[in-house]
């Protein structure tokens, strides 16, 4: 499966470059835009794997197009700029570019970059899945931890006891021990 890109360059005539540059790289250039504020939008109803983004462009500049991209989740993000001081750079990173490039690029640094920050992107995706899971597991617990106090106080189980129950009657009605930590805590369950 090809690698899936949405181009946003105001300048007609690098953009097209790219874009023939792509194509004969592997690459499936999904759309492409002059302006800043169109490129949100392609990058949300495209899904595509990359945005390349120039710096400067009218309605949005690519560092706020960057920022919305990255603040979203949508898709990695390659700068495209024509500066290279420091500042501008840091913007970039700041924006969540995961690669850059200064204009004029070399074509043999453009795949390199491509692959930087898809990578990127797909690392950073993975270990925001890891911690929405963690952060699931964790609220799991809690719950159980509730549960368990609540058949402590209330039906002078053990811990253990209050423990095995939760667990027996999550694996007999095929249910997640959080969800029958929910109904003891909500008070719908109770040893019979």
């Amino acid at each position: 499966m090809s690698i899936r890109v949405v181009i946003a360059e105001d300048e007609a005539i690098i953009r097209m470059d790219l874009r023939e540059t792509l194509v004969e790289e592997g690459y499936d250039v999904v759309g492409e835009t002059g302006r800043g504020d169109e490129v949100v939008q392609l990058v949300r109803d495209l899904q595509p794997d990359l945005a390349i983004l120039d710096v400067k462009m009218p309605g949005m500049d690519g560092l706020e197009a960057a920022g919305v991209i990255t603040k979203e989740k949508l898709c990695g993000v390659l700068m495209l700029t024509a500066f290279s001081q420091r500042e501008v750079i840091e913007q970039a990173r700041d924006a969540g570019a995961l690669a850059f490039l200064v204009k004029p690029f070399q074509r043999s640094d453009l795949v390199p970059a491509i692959e930087v920050a898809i990578g990127r992107f797909r690392e950073l995706r993975d270990l925001t899945g890891e911690i929405d899971s963690l952060g699931e597991q964790l609220e799991a617990r809690k719950l159980v931890d509730r549960a368990k106090g609540i058949l402590i106080d209330t039906c002078g189980l053990s811990e253990s006891d209050a423990f095995s129950f939760i667990q027996r009657t999550a694996m007999s009605g095929r249910s997640r021990m959080r969800d029958v930590a929910e109904s003891i805590i909500d008070g719908s369950l109770r040893p019979g």
